[in-house]
C-alpha cells in the first residue's frame, strides 16, 4: 500500500484530509479526527536505517497507534517497527513499500482510528465486533462445559459487548479455534483467584458452532497476522471475513 492509497482510503473511510503542519517538513502529513483533531496517523519519509534496516534509502512510513498488549506481536510482523519519533509502547511504524499487505495496513489504520477516537465517537463507531479469546485445556474442559450447558460463564478482560461474536482458541496441544460463540451477557461482577487464574469480571457466551481442530489452526491464523492468542483481542477484518464466510 502506498502513501497515495493510504490517503485515498482515509478520505473515503473517514473523510480525512491530510494536515501538513510543519513548514520545514512539507512531506510529513498528520491524519486527524474531524471532531477532536487528535492524531490517528502520521505519514513521514525517513531513512531506513532509522528503522533498524541496513539500507540507507529513505522509506515512506505510516505511524499508527496500537493496543500496547498487541505491540510486541505487531512488531514481529515484516514491515512493522517500533514507532519512529513516537512512544514505542503505543505506536508503530508501518513500511509503505508493499512489505505489509494493503488489507493489513487498512486493518491497522482502522484500529488506530478507533483507539484515538473520542469517547462519544467510539460509541457511535462501535458495531458488532468479532473477538478471539484464549482457553487452556490444561485448566478447564471447555467441551465438557458446553455439553453440560451451551451458555457458559467466561472471564472477560476486553470491551466485549452483547451480540459480539467470540471465537475460542484452544492453547497447546490443540492450537486451533474450536468454538464460535455469541456474547449474551457481559460485564458481570466476578471474584476468583488461584495460582493460575484471576477473574474480576465475567461474561456469558453461547455456543453457536464447533470447528474441527485442523480448520482454523495456529498456522492458519498466522496467515492473517495473528501470531499468538494470549489475551482477548479483536480479529483483523480480513480474518473476520474468512472465518464468517463473508466477502472482505
Amino acid at each position: 500500500m502506498t502513501r497515495e492509497e493510504v490517503l485515498s482510503y482515509v478520505k473515503e473511510q473517514y473523510g480525512t484530509e491530510p494536515d501538513y503542519p510543519w513548514r520545514g517538513d512539507p512531506d510529513s502529513a498528520v491524519l486527524r479526527h474531524d471532531d477532536s483533531r487528535k492524531w490517528y496517523g502520521l505519514l513521514m519519509y525517513v531513512s531506513r536505517r532509522r528503522l533498524g534496516l541496513a539500507e540507507p534509502e529513505p522509506a515512506d512510513i505510516l505511524n499508527l497507534k496500537c493496543d500496547p498488549a498487541m505491540g510486541d506481536v505487531l512488531r514481529a510482523e515484516p514491515g512493522i517497527f517500533p514507532a519512529y519519533h513516537m512512544n514505542h509502547a503505543e505506536w508503530i511504524s508501518v513500511l509503505l513499500d508493499g512489505t505489509v499487505p494493503g488489507e493489513r495496513v487498512m486493518d491497522l489504520i482502522d484500529l488506530s482510528y478507533a483507539l484515538t477516537a473520542s469517547k462519544k465517537k467510539k460509541e457511535r463507531l462501535r458495531g458488532p465486533a468479532d473477538w478471539i479469546i484464549p482457553a487452556n485445556p490444561k485448566y478447564y474442559d471447555v467441551e465438557a462445559g458446553f455439553q453440560e450447558n451451551p451458555i457458559m460463564e467466561w472471564k472477560q478482560t476486553a470491551d466485549i459487548r452483547v451480540g459480539d461474536t467470540v471465537y475460542m482458541y484452544m492453547a497447546a496441544p490443540v492450537c486451533a479455534v474450536l468454538y464460535k460463540c455469541r456474547a449474551v451477557e457481559v460485564n458481570l461482577p466476578y471474584s476468583y483467584e488461584d495460582e493460575n487464574l484471576t477473574i474480576k469480571k465475567a461474561m456469558k457466551i453461547e455456543l453457536l458452532e464447533r470447528y474441527a481442530p485442523d480448520r482454523f489452526t495456529r498456522d492458519f491464523l498466522k496467515g492473517f497476522g495473528v501470531y499468538a492468542v494470549r489475551s482477548q483481542r479483536k480479529l483483523p477484518h480480513s480474518l473476520s471475513c474468512e472465518m464468517s464466510g463473508q466477502p472482505g
